[in-house]
């Protein structure tokens, strides 16, 4: 079971108009009376020089040039959220620039795979295409540069992954985390690079006398770099912070076709949105296209002007994501049941051709949040091909990357970031990588680490009320760097429970004073806690606070993330 840690911190309790639960949390994360407005107000007028990223000049330059010279380009993208909102933002913000001949391409996530391809270089080549601009996609990616250069297409490398000590022969590189770069914006992701080439791109026409002017407004795209920022949980911090606060207010009253309609299709239309309801609700409907390889792509529905169009599109959208529930429920039972005997300690694999490749990465996030320990599932396909994906408990310092590198002598390849990684082996090298995984772990491990969840605060029911959700709602957005805030409950008994449709569970909790009741949600809990849910029982428990709307009504309720018995 997991250990709960308050936050030690020697700030003092900040003065203010909020009320006190506010103030601590506030305190909890080390916020000075000296940096609080700029934690409450921040400003797009503050933003960093866009100048700054190393390679941006020459970027620039051969925007400019190929806007002169009237030629044809293409942003070619991941097929991920984030390389998807990076290509509308280029895609929407060129366009309305006055650039005349703007394509996109993204691969195909299960029959091209992750990537910038030679292949793909060369049909674009055979296009008309002279000019490509990357986003967030082509750091590693040497073939691909090799083609270009000797097929004479330039190419603006725009990226935020970690680039290995050499680099592609790109045109130029635009990636505040290559080396040398002092821009200080290394958490920028994929979007946010594009972006800041959009700013840099549109003061360069405000500057050169010979290229046309226009009022069109930048916060138009904000939306976009709002839902690429937080789907790739990079840290929401400085820049990031201030432009996703805005972007949230944008994509709120979006008049873009598709994503108005996925907002109404989802009931959060017509109110403010949280970042919470962004990266869990909206953002994983259209994740699932590309995870399913549909027939719409998530840039269409960003790009989609015509509503009637955009209102299909969503009906089918929905549908899709139906089917990629289905499959990892499906997939996850079948996983579960493999599992029965597995007897390893410090991980899990199990593979089979029943396993839709694009849900194996969800499958591998449940079954390490189970067993808490890392967790590697494969996909077989009819040819002996094992594409796998695999995932760390939170909390955990692991690295996956390492641990495959462990096996590399039975991968064909394999790559990724410490939390999550891929991975791909023949089937007849099964049985060899997890003796493989089995050596690395047993020599990493020094003891059993005990999971530790940190919390802000402790609090009573008596003092969560409609003051406090405004300033908590005021004081975000929240996300990575700039957690949820975690409230603890002490005291409180459980009079009502009730499951619901999903296997998850609907609360309600008292004080010990039984004057302040609060519902609460517990997400697909697992059996050992469904078993200690006991009407009277008194609990500690630990929550996120959050609005609950239902039928016109917006009320108060906690999202329950753990609880004890007391």
């Amino acid at each position: 079971m997991a250990q709960w840690k308050e936050r030690k911190t020697q700030t003092p309790k900040l003065i203010g108009p909020f009320p006190d639960l506010i103030a601590r949390v506030l305190a909890s994360r080390e916020i000075t009376q000296e940096n609080l407005d700029s934690l409450l107000n921040p400003k797009l007028s503050e933003l960093k020089d866009p100048g700054l990223i190393k390679g941006m000049k020459v970027a620039v330059e051969r925007l400019v040039q190929a806007y002169k010279n009237n030629e044809k380009i293409c942003i070619y993208a991941d097929f991920d959220l984030d390389g998807t909102s990076g290509l509308a933002i280029l895609k929407e913000g060129f366009e309305k620039i006055g650039f005349k001949h703007v394509a996109y391409y993204q691969p195909k996530r299960l029959s091209e795979g992750y990537g910038f391809h030679a292949e793909a270089v060369e049909e674009l080549k055979n296009l008309g295409i002279s000019l490509i601009v990357t986003v967030d996609v082509g750091i590693t990616s040497f073939k691909a540069f090799e083609k270009a250069n000797e097929l004479g297409v330039d190419v603006i490398l725009t990226d935020h992954h970690l680039p290995a000590d050499e680099l592609p022969k790109a045109l130029t590189i635009v990636n505040p985390n290559q080396k040398d770069c002092t821009s200080g914006l290394g958490y920028l992701c994929g979007a946010g690079v594009a972006f800041y080439l959009l700013r840099a791109v549109k003061r360069a026409f405000y500057d050169d006398p010979d290229l046309p002017k226009n009022e069109w407004d930048l916060k138009e795209v904000l939306e976009f770099f709002c839902i690429g920022t937080l789907t790739d949980m990079v840290p929401l911090v400085e820049d990031n912070r201030v432009l996703v606060k805005y972007g949230l207010k944008t994509l709120a009253t979006t008049q873009k076709a598709g994503l108005r309609a996925l907002l109404e299709a989802l009931k959060l239309d017509g109110r403010e949105l949280t970042s919470q309801d962004v990266a869990i609700r909206f953002a994983p409907k259209l994740n699932a296209l590309s995870r399913m390889e549909s027939d719409i792509l998530p840039a269409q529905i960003y790009l989609e002007k015509d509503y009637k169009k955009a209102e299909q599109m969503i009906s089918r959208v929905l549908e899709n994501n139906e089917t990629r529930q289905s499959l990892q429920s499906d997939a996850e039972g079948r996983a579960f049941k493999l599992l029965e005997n597995w007897n390893e300690p410090d991980f899990v694999f199990v593979s089979s051709p029943f396993f839709h490749r694009g849900v194996i990465g969800l499958i591998a996030t449940k079954l390490s949040q189970h067993y808490n320990r890392p967790a590697f599932v494969g996909s077989e396909n009819s040819e002996g091909m094992i594409v796998g994906s695999s995932r760390t408990p939170p909390g955990s310092e692991i690295s996956l990357v390492e641990a495959l590198k462990s096996a590399e002598t039975v991968l064909n390849r394999f790559g990724g970031h410490a939390a999550a990684a891929g991975f791909e082996l023949h089937a007849k090298n099964h049985q060899f990588f997890p003796q493989l995984l089995r050596e690395h772990f047993q020599k990493v491990k020094t003891q059993q680490l005990v999971a530790e969840i940190d919390f802000d605060t402790a609090a009573d029911l008596s003092e969560v009320n409609q003051s406090v959700m405004k300033w908590y709602d005021f004081i975000g957005p929240f996300g990575v760097g700039f957690n949820i805030p975690l409230i603890k409950f002490d005291q409180v008994s459980l009079t009502s429970k009730k499951e619901l449709k999903g296997g998850h569970y609907k609360l309600n909790f008292s004080d010990r004073t039984q004057n302040h009741r609060m519902d609460a949600l517990m997400f697909s809990p697992s059996d050992k806690l469904v078993n200690i849910l006991d009407i009277g029982q008194k609990y500690q428990v630990l929550t996120e606070l959050q609005w609950n709307y239902f039928n016109g009504r917006k009320t108060i309720q906690l999202l329950v993330k753990d609880l004890k018995p007391l």
